[in-house]
């Protein structure tokens, strides 16, 4: 069952009743999809917030505008990174029988090994490709680095079956790796070496004029 999130349309459109509409407490929105015209619409932003943490960053939404109710999901927000607030939303509008692509986060799991003797966990994909139906779609898609070990990687090949839904990425594409902690030394090395000398010289690795 969708969680329901009020939502009320947008009359007025000019860009200063946007200020108004947030000092309100409300977040500006627009629903649009392939079977829905475009509109903009207006919600909570107490209320958007509880429903992301109650159905997650891509779960089903029942949005009822003015007593019309309509299935979307989050596709897409605006944030101002100073207040760490969402301004603007976009809700694509949803059939629970057709298949989407939307992006789902990646979580890498447990302590690796290669951790622990010392080397670095590298992360390159955080989040990936997925096309499933509003209803598969995972909160998130997770890895097990328990047992990866130094100079090893894990793919997308290596992902356990986690629910009915499609990887949209190469199965060769690395999703972790674990780097030897000499790698980390080498980089750590020239904060070590020519003492005397200013952090920030130009051209560290070679040896001073004039010595």
């Amino acid at each position: 069952m969708s969680t329901i999130l009020e939502a009320k349309e947008r009359t007025d459109l000019q860009y200063s009743s946007l200020r108004k509409i947030r000092s309100a407490g409300n977040i500006p929105a627009v629903i649009y999809g392939k079977k829905v015209a475009s509109k903009p619409v207006m919600v909570s932003s107490a209320d958007l917030l509880k429903t992301i943490r109650s159905v997650g960053r891509n779960g089903v939404i029942s949005l009822n505008i003015d007593g019309a109710s309509q299935d979307v999901i989050l596709s897409d927000y605006q944030e101002d990174f100073i207040k760490k607030e969402i301004i603007h939303a976009d809700f694509l509008a949803v059939d629970k029988s057709s298949k989407i692509t939307v992006s789902a986060r990646l979580a890498l799991t447990g302590e690796a090994a290669g951790v622990k003797d010392g080397g670095v966990l590298q992360q390159p994909v955080h989040e990936l490709s997925i096309t499933a139906t509003p209803s598969e779609i995972p909160q998130q898609i997770e890895m097990d680095v328990t047992n990866l070990q130094v100079g090893e990687t894990l793919t997308i090949a290596d992902l356990l079956y986690q629910g009915s839904f499609t990887i949209n990425h190469e199965a060769d594409e690395v999703i972790a790796s674990i780097l030897p902690p000499k790698v980390e030394e080498e980089i750590n090395a020239g904060e070590e070496q020519e003492p005397g000398h200013p952090d920030n010289e130009e051209g560290r690795e070679t040896e001073p004029i004039g010595e």
